[in-house]
């Protein structure tokens, strides 16, 4: 099976996860994909494959050349984003693109050269969009591809190579991908997360994040009679808004920039909610953050009587730079492997966070490669089958060239 035929399969099963779920995984369809990709596994030769909470897991033993050398993980995740509809996918392959913008055919909307930029440097390459009505699923059918069809290719033409595990995980996408990652099924030294977006990227550096729920309590009497009574809590949640830094929001950042995205929003007079992530790459910037969201509870409950907003925050992820500063030698092997494949290595501070942030800071020290992919989470995402050829060549390259 060829790389295109396993990312066109591989996009047709749904596999949205679901965050208001509290099973693993959290959506039965994802188990769809982990059946499909167990029994390839198995088919292509690799006798040590398991599955467990919709995990699954595959160890492929090391070459005899290879034995003393480190065992490394290749990792992806097998949901899809929930922010856009992810069933159904019509994808459009687009042959010998002309680098200019792309009617989506399903919706009418355009994936455009000025919002993409991109788009112009991938002119005469085959280019794959969505139709307009769904997400692709390069996130992150497109890495689970480039590493089946590698380890598949190598076991085929029976090329020397290092201890392999493959891991692919449910509900990365809601924050869960590492929650019950087996280190007894994969006893790797090092791995990579192939999560990433433009071809020879290899990322070490994460945000910082956190998430905040603010609950304002308000007193709700009948209008005709509120004057010096009424307290309206949705009104004081929209006060609690216009308090944080108007420029610090993701549509007004970018590079190592932090923010503060307020995700949802809810409430009456009597009560309302508002819903925050919380990021920055420098971690006592991030804790700041945190400290003037209470900061800003604290001002409105003196304007307004102790206990009308209180904050709930949480820790979800760290900057895996902590981790990987210790473990250079992992990035730099990617860095050659890149070079193979032609490419210049890219390493730019991933603005979000990866499976293999959480692992690093387990035990795992794993940076993310890209997957020749772009746009995701929405109806715009694309990809081009030479940017995941080259991707997979990356992969066989660290295979084939384990660390000692």
């Amino acid at each position: 099976m060829t790389l295109e035929e396993r990312f066109l399969r591989y996009i047709s099963v749904y596999t949205t996860s679901d965050e208001s779920s509290d099973t693993c995984p959290s959506t039965d369809r994802q188990l769809d994909l982990a059946d499909i990709l167990f029994d390839e596994l198995k088919s292509i030769g690799i006798e040590d494959v398991s599955m467990e909470q919709g995990y699954v897991y595959a160890h492929v033993p090391a070459s005899e050349k290879y034995k003393s050398n480190r065992a490394v993980a290749f990792i992806s995740h097998m949901d899809t984003a929930p922010d856009f509809n992810g069933n159904h996918v019509k994808p459009q392959i687009i042959e010998d693109y002309d680098g200019k913008d792309v009617l989506l055919r399903g919706s009418g909307d355009m994936l455009s050269v000025s919002d993409f930029p991109e788009l112009a440097s991938l002119r005469g390459r085959t280019l794959i969009t969505t139709d307009g009505t769904s997400l692709l699923g390069a996130d992150d059918k497109a890495g689970v591809s480039e590493i089946m069809t590698a380890v598949s290719e190598i076991i085929a033409d029976g090329t020397p190579h290092g201890d392999i595990y493959i891991v692919f995980t449910p509900d990365e996408e809601i924050g869960r991908g590492s929650d019950y990652f087996s280190f007894e099924k994969c006893r790797a030294d090092y791995g990579y997360t192939v999560d990433g977006d433009y071809e020879g990227e290899v990322a070490y550096e994460n945000f910082n994040a956190a998430a905040a729920t603010v609950t304002v309590i308000g007193k709700s009497v009948h209008p005709g009679e509120a004057k010096n009574i009424m307290k309206n809590a949705s009104t004081i949640a929209c006060e609690f808004q216009s308090l944080l830094p108007s420029a610090e929001t993701p549509e007004h950042t970018e590079k190592r920039e932090g923010f503060y995205y307020l995700i949802g929003m809810s409430g009456s007079c009597d009560r309302a909610t508002l819903s925050y992530i919380i990021r920055d790459h420098d971690h006592d910037i991030f804790e700041n953050r945190k400290k003037f969201i209470t900061e800003t509870a604290d001002f409105l409950n003196q304007k307004y009587g102790e206990g009308t907003v209180s904050v709930d925050i949480h820790d979800q992820y760290q900057n895996m730079i902590e981790v990987m500063k210790d473990h250079m030698d992992v990035v730099e092997a990617a860095k050659d492997a890149i070079r193979a494949a032609g490419l210049d290595p890219v390493s730019r501070p991933v603005r979000g966070g990866t499976d293999g942030a959480m692992l690093s800071f387990r035990g795992l020290p794993c940076p993310n490669l890209g997957t020749g992919g772009y746009g995701f989470h929405g109806p715009y995402e694309h990809c081009t089958l030479e940017g995941m050829e080259t991707e997979m060549e990356i992969i066989k390259y660290l295979m084939t060239h384990p660390l000692l």
